[in-house]
């Protein structure tokens, strides 16, 4: 009988990973499909409009392998690979699975990246294992955990007119305005930097950023042109946000799925539903449109790998 039973829990557990595994490839689908859709609707009336997901690089490809080779409606609609923790993860731990597909996909895009590197004496490392790979670099340190510190330094410092993402060599990653007082300050303290690339979030606290705000980023303080880009979260619902209602919580509504583990004011959703989609784009009081209206240059898409966490963590 207890060789039954355990036979039978095996059968089980085989089961369960099996429909775990179809539910993720079913879920990686509707993700390639999101970001097309996000994308052909910025593109349609923006032409040049700068779309970048960040991490589940995997999507780039057919059935998310690298061996089924690129997914090229996906390629079309992006125009680079946001990826975090590429060579360090706090300490050294090259990403070898990602970066062979990431040395596939530079032929075709512009790759960025930006790690976490707990010991300074580090950084040039990463700065220098990035530059070799021709990928765009963003170390972050042990304080910059959440993207709220600016470095003392710029990769690859220019004077360069950047009007496409292929002609950047750096870019700027602060998404948490907290350490500025106003939104004053952080506009300022922005403008007078030399970073080809500024990706910012579209608010200070509450406060949407406006058309004369972002104007004022787009010029680089030694007088080049550069891009300014908007983070934008289409992978979790983010209870700070101005869509949150009031009575939300876990499950309610029901696309609202699973607790982000080390994020307690987030929670991954079930992005195909169509009333978190209608919140993301399609329609002008779409998040997306917020960002176009406001004269971003482009969005840069975090948690594109849900599809996988939604089934495997937690």
């Amino acid at each position: 009988m207890k060789k039954r039973f355990l036979f039978l829990s095996v059968i089980i557990l085989a089961l369960y990973g099996c429909k775990k595994e179809e539910k993720t490839a079913a879920a990686a689908l509707k993700m390639q499909e999101f970001v097309i859709q996000i994308s052909n609707y910025c593109k349609a009336n923006h032409p040049g409009f700068i779309i970048i997901p960040q991490n589940g690089v995997q999507l780039a490809f057919n059935n998310v392998s690298q061996e089924n080779g690129i997914h090229q409606a996906y390629l079309d609609a992006v125009d680079g690979f946001g990826n975090e923790e590429i060579f360090y993860d706090g300490t050294y731990k090259p990403d070898n699975y990602r970066l062979d597909m990431l040395r596939e996909l530079k032929q075709h895009k512009t790759i960025l990246g930006s790690d976490l590197v707990k010991d300074d004496s580090k950084i040039q490392d990463d700065i220098d294992r990035y530059n070799n790979e021709g990928f765009l670099c963003f170390p972050r340190s042990k304080n910059n955990l959440y993207y709220l510190e600016m470095p003392h330094y710029i990769i690859n410092e220019n004077t360069n007119d950047v009007t496409q993402l292929s002609e950047a060599k750096n870019f700027l990653y602060l998404i948490n305005p907290e350490k500025y007082d106003s939104k004053t300050a952080l506009i300022n303290a922005l403008k007078a930097t030399n970073y080809d690339v500024l990706l910012i979030d579209l608010f200070f606290n509450d406060e949407i950023l406006t058309t004369a705000d972002i104007a004022q980023l787009k010029t680089k303080a030694n007088g080049g042109q550069r891009l300014v880009l908007s983070y934008m979260n289409i992978g979790s619902v983010e209870n700070y946000r101005y869509y949150w209602k009031s009575n939300w919580k876990l499950h309610h509504p029901s696309w609202i799925k699973k607790r982000y583990p080390g994020y307690k004011d987030e929670y991954y959703v079930e992005f195909w539903n169509s009333e978190w989609q209608n919140i993301i784009y399609g329609n002008e009081n779409s998040y997306t449109d917020k960002i176009i209206n406001a004269g971003f240059d482009g969005v840069y898409l975090d948690n594109v790998e849900t599809y996988y966490y939604l089934y495997h963590r937690g």
